[in-house]
């Protein structure tokens, strides 16, 4: 039972607010899932925004919580296809759970507090957040009005979902309505729209139609950072610690989710957390003095922890976003030592000098899309087109050099092992950027070689290198045997 129901999600969990409790997981389904104590006390915490104060009626914002070691994981046939189709990004997450939290905070007389609270979390080990915000727009309103036999009802549909499928158009039927997306594959051409490539497919009447499973409104969530993207994408490419102080959890978890997707399609290998509060069992290990700041993303939304974070070498203080209408002021990059005197303007505090210089066509093309009201998804397509090609043209020369470390065919014999992939050498990879370097793609200027050196020491160059590294020595072993069979 729940075999298909649990390769889309892990549980669902109701969180409400109890007066002597305080936050209280009410309900998991299905109701034989185990969660541990760790677990359960994360997802309590994090499915309440931090200050309730500003949060009358629905806020919709997602986590990823560390799960509990020793936990056993249920692996199915489907399993192993999932993993091997799906883009690095988008493979199950083995170690960490999603949440997607859909909030409810409404006027009550009948409630003690006088204030109705309540959450609708879905915990997946899939980075799906469009779809599974998606899917809480759908159910949220209808079980806060319905309670327990509406969630069951659900449960039971998703149990008849087929499982995510790479390259597959899926027709996922819920209360009545029909989610049609499709799930890209890692041999997609990447920022190819994955409308384009089911347009052939026969459409059912009238479902809702997700144009991507995972991807965010990019240029919503950069506006009031536009001017910095260089810097940023630098950071992250880096896998340097940020903190990011948003006006709520909603703006800091979407905030930090753009920003890991922004070197896709390199997988960005460090610890993130797009909503994090003082309650997080990693909270102190974060926050001690005596050594530098892990290589993590934080998003953060209480004011009392500017305090706790002004020691961190990369800071983005997001301010209220005004009317949707007009372009928010551009943060400003400030010296840290502004921070210390607990300085709560918005801005970009950091002492970090970028590599590469700033591309200013990109932002005038930007600034001059919002003064003509360009719609969000064509300034959104713009940005990650530029992320994009920045990414490849970044990536392009590794690839090629490490492609120089295979054996040649003719070295594959039937009487001997497979030959080994030679060494990774920083400098003779250095050597071949002369002639073959991202200068060939790419019209940034500035000191490459310096942002390689970089590269190399950050977790995502481990991340990287491991994972293509195990994929070619894959391709040698088949290609070996494929000579034993022949001879």
């Amino acid at each position: 039972p729940w075999a298909r129901f649990s390769s889309w999600l892990e549980c669902v969990c109701v969180v409400t607010f109890d007066l002597e409790l305080g936050q209280a997981i009410e309900l998991v389904y299905p109701h034989d899932v185990k969660l541990t104590e760790k677990e359960k006390t994360s997802i309590c915490y994090l499915s309440f925004p931090d200050s309730y104060s500003g949060c009358l009626g629905d806020t919709q914002f997602s986590f990823r919580i560390c799960q509990s070691v020793g936990r056993k994981t249920l692996w199915f046939r489907e399993e192993n296809a999932y993993t091997r189709e799906a883009p690095v990004a988008l493979k199950r997450d083995t170690s960490h759970f999603y949440g997607y939290v859909y909030f409810r905070q409404v006027k009550d007389v009948s409630v003690k507090r006088g204030y109705f609270q309540k959450s609708l979390v879905l915990i997946s080990r899939l980075p799906y957040v469009n779809l599974f915000q998606s899917l809480l727009q759908l159910i949220a309103p209808e079980y806060f009005e319905k309670l327990e036999p509406c969630l069951e009802a659900v449960c039971s549909e998703i149990d008849l979902w087929p499982a995510p499928i790479p390259g597959q158009t899926l027709n996922l039927p819920v209360m009545g309505v029909v989610i049609q997306m499709r799930i890209p594959s890692k041999n997609d051409k990447p920022g190819a729209s994955p409308l384009k490539q089911y347009c052939q497919e026969n459409l059912l009447p009238a479902p809702m139609i997700l144009s991507t499973v995972h991807e965010l409104d990019l240029f919503k969530c950069f506006q009031p950072i536009l001017i910095h993207i260089q810097m940023l994408w630098e950071l992250m490419l880096l896998g340097e610690p940020v903190v990011v102080m948003a006006p709520s959890p909603a703006v800091s978890s979407e905030t930090i989710l753009a920003l890991t997707s922004s070197i896709s399609p390199l997988k960005y290998c460090c610890d993130y957390r797009p909503y994090f509060t003082i309650h997080d069992s990693e909270f102190k290990e974060y926050t001690t003095r005596t050594q530098a700041p892990p290589n993590v993303i934080l998003g953060v939304t209480n004011p009392f922890l500017i305090k706790t974070f002004q020691y961190w070498p990369h800071i983005i203080r997001i301010g209220e976003l005004k009317m949707s209408g007009d372009l928010p002021k551009q943060l400003k990059v400030k010296k840290l030592a502004k921070l210390k005197t607990l300085d709560t303007k918005p801005g970009v505090y950091t002492a970090y000098k970028t590599f590469l210089h700033k591309d200013k066509t990109l932002i005038k093309r930007l600034l001059k899309g919002i003064q003509r009201k360009r719609p969000s998804e064509v300034q959104s397509a713009i940005l990650r087109r530029h992320l994009l090609e920045l990414t490849q043209s970044f990536i392009i020369p590794l690839e090629r050099y490490l492609v120089s470390l295979m054996p040649l065919q003719r070295a594959v014999t039937p009487w001997k092992n497979p030959p080994q992939i030679r060494p990774f050498s920083q400098e003779e990879f250095m050597r071949t950027l002369e002639h073959s370097g991202p200068q060939l793609t790419s019209v940034l200027k500035g000191d490459w070689i310096g942002l390689y050196s970089r590269f190399f020491k950050s977790p995502n160059f481990d991340g990287w290198y491991r994972q293509r590294h195990h994929e070619m020595t894959q391709k040698l072993e088949c290609l070996h045997l494929e000579i034993i069979c022949e001879a």
